[in-house]
C-alpha cells in the first residue's frame, strides 16, 4: 500500500510540474508588449489587434486541444498524448522564433500549434491523477494539478522579459520552446493510469460523496442528454467570463482606479493575482471535498458577485488587493471544482472527453470576455458598467446553482451536491 501511495504521489508531482512547464500562454502579455513596441525599441511595431490575434487563436485551440487530448487519453492512455502535447508546445514556439516578423505565421505557430499542445497536455493530467487517489480527494488533487498551470505566470513572465531584453523576440521563442520540450517530455513518461483492479488507499472518517457507490460512466453524448450538463456548462461560461474580465485587465484597472503607474508594481500585481488564482484552485478544491461541490460553487458565486460590486469602490492599493485576492480565489475554485463535479456525476472512465466538452465553455469565455471588457471601456472610459454587469451575471449563476442542486436531488443522486 505504501508503494502504491508513493507512485500516486510521484504521478501527482509530475503532473503539477508538467503543467508548470507548459503554461507559456501566461507569458503572452509580456511578449505582446514587445511585439507592439516600435522598431527603434527592439519591437516589431505591430498593432494591438495583430499582437492579440495569436493569443486569441491560442485560447480557442487550447479549448479544442483539451477536448481532443481528453478523448485520446481515454483511449490510449495519458503518456503518449502528454508527450505529443509537450512537443507541440515547444515546437510551436520554435517555429514562432523561425517565422520572423509575420503575424500570420506567428498565429499559426503560437496560436494553433502551441495552443493545441497546451490544451492536450492540460486536459490529460487530471484524469490519471484522480484515478490514483481516493475519491474523497478529488477536489484537492484536481486543484493541485491545474494550479501548476496558473503558477507558471510567476516565473514565465519575468523569464520571458529577461530573454526579450537580452536576446530579442525570435531567440526568446526558440529558447523557451527548446526548454519546454527538454523538461516536459521526460515528465510525461512518469504519468500513467493505475493498473487494472487498482484500489486507492482508503481515507479515515470520510464524510463526502466518496462513501457513495461509484457514479455511472457516461459517454459525452449521454452526458449532453442530462440537464445538469447544461447547468455546469453555463456556470463555467459565465463565471469564467467574469473572472477573465478582471484578470485580463487588472493592470489597467490598477492604473485608472488606484493611480498605480510603476510598471514593476503592476507586474507584481499580475503575479500576485496568479498566486491567488493558484491558491484558489487548491483551497477551493479542498473546500469542495469538505462541504460539497455545489455548495462550494454557491460560496464563490456569492463572494464574486459582492466583489464585483466592491470593485466600484476599490480606489486605493489596499482595497484593490482585497479584490484581487477574491477574484483569484473564486476563479481558481471554479476551475478546480468543476472537474471534480464532472467525475462525481459522469464517472472517471470518459472524464477526459466529458470535461473537454464542458471546458469549451471556458474557451468561449476566453474569447468573449476580453472583447466585451474592451468595448465597455472604450465606450465609457471606465469599467464601472462592466462591474455591474458582472455582478448581475454572478447573481444569475447563484440561481443556476440552485437549479443544479434541485436537479441532482430530483434524480435521487447519491453523490455529493
Amino acid at each position: 500500500m505504501r508503494l502504491q501511495q508513493k507512485k500516486a504521489n510521484i504521478i501527482l508531482l509530475a503532473g503539477v510540474l508538467f503543467n508548470f512547464t507548459i503554461g507559456v500562454l501566461f507569458a503572452w502579455s509580456v511578449i505582446k508588449s514587445r511585439l507592439t513596441a516600435p522598431l527603434a525599441e527592439g519591437g516589431w511595431g505591430w498593432t494591438s489587434r495583430q499582437a492579440g490575434l495569436p493569443y486569441t487563436i491560442a485560447i480557442i485551440c487550447f479549448a479544442l486541444g483539451m477536448l481532443i487530448g481528453g478523448r485520446m487519453q481515454d483511449k490510449i492512455g495519458p503518456r503518449k498524448v502528454l508527450t505529443v502535447g509537450g512537443v507541440m508546445v515547444g515546437l510551436g514556439l520554435v517555429c514562432a522564433g523561425l517565422a520572423g516578423n509575420s503575424p500570420a505565421l506567428l498565429t499559426l505557430s503560437f496560436g494553433v500549434i502551441t495552443g493545441l499542445g497546451s490544451g492536450c497536455g492540460y486536459g490529460c493530467l487530471t484524469p490519471p491523477a484522480l484515478k490514483w487517489f481516493h475519491p474523497g480527494k478529488k477536489g484537492l488533487v484536481s486543484g493541485l494539478i491545474i494550479g501548476g498551470f496558473s503558477m507558471a505566470t510567476v516565473y514565465l513572465a519575468p523569464l520571458a522579459n529577461t530573454l526579450l531584453n537580452s536576446y530579442g523576440i525570435e531567440k526568446t521563442f526558440i529558447f523557451l520552446g527548446v526548454a519546454i520540450i527538454v523538461i516536459s517530455v521526460p515528465l510525461a513518461q512518469l504519468i500513467k493510469n493505475p493498473p487494472p483492479g487498482y484500489v486507492p488507499a482508503q481515507m479515515q472518517n470520510v464524510k463526502t460523496a466518496a462513501k457513495s457507490a461509484p457514479p455511472q460512466d457516461f459517454t459525452w453524448k449521454e452526458m449532453m442528454k442530462t440537464r445538469r450538463f447544461y447547468y455546469m456548462f453555463i456556470m463555467l461560461l459565465i463565471a469564467a467570463s467574469v473572472g477573465l474580465m478582471i484578470i485580463g485587465n487588472i493592470s489597467k484597472i490598477a492604473a485608472i482606479q488606484a493611480g498605480v503607474s510603476d510598471t514593476a508594481f503592476l507586474a507584481a500585481l499580475v503575479a500576485f493575482l496568479a498566486i491567488t488564482n493558484s491558491a484558489g484552485r487548491v483551497l477551493g478544491g479542498l473546500m469542495s471535498d469538505k462541504i460539497g461541490r455545489v455548495n462550494a460553487l454557491f460560496v464563490v458565486f456569492i463572494l464574486q458577485g459582492l466583489n464585483m460590486l466592491g470593485f466600484l469602490f476599490y480606489y486605493n492599493v489596499a482595497t484593490l488587493i482585497i479584490g484581487i485576492i477574491l477574484v483569484g480565489f473564486c476563479y481558481g475554485t471554479l476551475l478546480s471544482v468543476l472537474p471534480a463535479l464532472t467525475t462525481d456525476q459522469y464517472g472517471l472512465k470518459n472524464f477526459g472527453a466529458n470535461y473537454g466538452v464542458i471546458f469549451l465553455g471556458w474557451g468561449l469565455a476566453g474569447v468573449a470576455a476580453p472583447l466585451i471588457a474592451d468595448i465597455i471601456y472604450d465606450t465609457h472610459a471606465s469599467y464601472h458598467t462592466a462591474y455591474i454587469i458582472c455582478a448581475v451575471m454572478m447573481a444569475a449563476m447563484v440561481l443556476v446553482n440552485m437549479l443544479l442542486k434541485a436537479d441532482l436531488a430530483s434524480n435521487s443522486s447519491k453523490f455529493l451536491i
